[in-house]
């Protein structure tokens, strides 16, 4: 019985996308529909920041929202839609930053993270491989280690 409970409570606890398009937003068109859930899904919350603007409550994801759909129905393609949207708010309107020489930073920063993170790695190991690791003994610990060899 315990476990039927659990069960039940991972299901409705468990994280399931619940997009925020209200159905007044919703196109009739099924095709530009699918059109601006895909803009949508690309394009960040300005009031959130870590959510897109389809799974955002905030006033301005509505507005949005309903932005990309309007342009949409004038006959904008995806790409336009998209620039027009970057044009007003800037890139970081964007969940995923294009790839152009002001963002070569942003996508190359991994990388020589990792590579200096490395080189750290192997500077340190061999700078530690070649000192010591101990003391020297003293004559009394070194009588009584030849001691016990010897025995």
């Amino acid at each position: 019985m315990i476990r039927r409970i659990l069960l039940v409570l991972a299901v409705l606890l468990s994280s399931v996308p619940a997009f925020a398009v209200n159905p007044d937003e919703v196109l009739a068109d099924p095709k530009l529909e699918a059109r601006a859930r895909a803009i949508s899904a690309e394009l960040r919350c300005m009031v959130c920041q870590n959510q897109s603007i389809d799974d955002s409550n905030a006033e301005l994801a509505k507005d949005l929202r309903l932005l990309v759909r309007e342009r949409l129905t004038g006959g904008d393609t995806d790409e336009q839609v998209v620039n027009y949207i970057v044009s007003r708010y800037g890139e970081f309107v964007l969940l995923k930053p294009r790839f152009e020489t002001k963002t070569i930073l942003l996508w190359g920063a991994p990388i020589l993270l990792v590579i200096a993170g490395g080189i750290s790695l192997i500077v340190f190991a061999r700078k530690r491989a070649g000192r010591p690791t101990g003391s020297k003994l003293t004559a009394e610990e070194q009588a009584r280690l030849s001691q016990l060899l010897d025995e």
